[in-house]
């Protein structure tokens, strides 16, 4: 990754210092202290090359479709949620203030549009094995919920109405059952609140609070990757079930729902030879270090220090941190806090991918439904570069 000083951006943007910080400040360019001077800044190559071949001229509609679908400017209209000013804000209320106080039923019903907090009390189940999960259970234990959720969701999506032509009410009814089959294989049983019935299923009752926080800075996050999957699949008219089964395949990827795992190696190598050693290490060998900064976050992931300010951070990931900012100018993302969180309070493996995709199941939700008012099906076309 390649970054560039002021002068340069400034000249191949062609343009005053002040439009170049508010591009850093609206999320267009990324920006990190420079390691030589800490009083500096550096700006993301990238970033401000594809600021600047925009400014160049007004292109076609392909390249400007191709931007966006890249990191360019928001390619739908949402009245859900947004980041801006290093803020993510639920329909208008700061994410990280409602962390403080609130729980993800209040929140799915702050997205969802109603009055009220949702119900996601227990629900009727496919019968399918299920385990408990430990801090010390093996992979095949740690990752049967997340089989079982697949398995929930998938049934519902092949067998539950089209959306096309229903009341909101009926569709409404939908939702809390698609994301109560999540809870029911992600959590367990109950009644309880999502937080309380994920500590107990996991038997750590101490991370109750934790788990809170994490669920509410993780149900929405705009048009992300998983998000996106989830319209389009809603812009069909396919059933709600169906929008969540698209958000849980893009969620399974490294680059998005499992980065957390990619701590582990990081994490290992600083216990051999120490947090700095090991950052300096990784970005000797060209590897990007994990779950470190956020093109959205410019000044850091705002998600990542209200969850780590809720719990004691292990020291060893506290070591890291610090080091991975001293060198690289970067600050640890939510994955790095769901990892630190895991870690902390000694949950499965597969934690971060379950409250993870609990908490955005309830945003795909949100996003499926105002996909359906639309009526509008989302299909860009394609820039064809094969043989003629």
């Amino acid at each position: 990754m390649s970054w560039l000083t002021a002068d340069e951006a400034l000249a191949r943007l062609r343009t005053k210092p002040q439009t170049l910080y508010a591009n850093v400040s609206r999320g267009r360019i990324a920006a990190r202290p420079d390691p030589d001077d800490p009083r500096r800044s550096l700006y993301r190559q990238d970033d401000v090359e594809r600021l600047a071949a925009r400014g160049r001229g007004r292109r076609g509609a392909n390249a400007v479709a191709a931007e966006s679908i890249a990191w360019g400017e928001p390619v739908l209209e949402t009245a859900i949620s947004t980041i801006a000013e290093g803020r993510l804000v639920y329909r208008g209320v700061d994410a990280v203030a409602l962390s403080e106080t609130e729980s993800l039923e209040t929140v799915a019903s702050l997205l969802w549009g109603l009055d009220g907090a949702v119900a996601f009390g227990d629900v009727t189940s496919p019968s399918a094995p299920r385990h408990r999960g430990s801090g010390g259970a093996g992979a095949e234990a740690d990752c049967a919920d997340l089989v079982s959720a697949y398995r929930f969701v998938a049934e519902l999506a092949a067998t539950e109405m089209p959306t096309v032509g229903r009341s909101r009410t009926v569709l409404l009814a939908d939702a809390q059952r698609v994301v109560g089959q999540v809870a029911h294989a992600l959590a367990g049983p109950g009644d309880d609140p999502m937080h309380r019935r994920l500590a107990r299923h996991w038997g750590r009752p101490g991370a109750e609070d934790a788990l809170r926080r994490a669920l509410v800075l993780l149900a929405e996050h705009e048009l992300n990757a998983s998000t996106f999957a989830a319209r389009v699949a809603a812009s069909t008219g396919a059933p709600l079930a169906a929008a969540v089964m698209a958000g849980l395949a893009a969620l399974s990827g490294p680059l998005h729902g499992t980065a957390s795992h990619s701590m582990a190696g990081l994490v290992a190598a600083a216990k051999a030879h120490g947090p700095e050693q090991a950052v300096r290490e990784a970005l000797q060998l060209g590897q990007p270090l994990p779950c470190f900064g956020h093109r959205l976050y410019p000044d850091g992931d705002v998600r990542a220090a209200a969850l780590m300010a809720s719990f004691p951070v292990p020291e060893l990931f506290a070591a890291i941190a610090k080091a991975g900012e001293a060198v690289m100018g970067e600050q640890p993302n939510i994955d790095f806090a769901l990892a630190a969180m895991t870690a902390a309070f000694d949950l499965p493996s597969e934690a971060p991918l379950e409250i993870f995709a609990l908490a955005r199941s309830v945003g795909w939700i949100a996003h499926a439904l105002e996909q359906v008012e639309t009526g509008a099906l989302i299909r860009p076309r394609a820039r064809y570069v094969g043989v003629d």
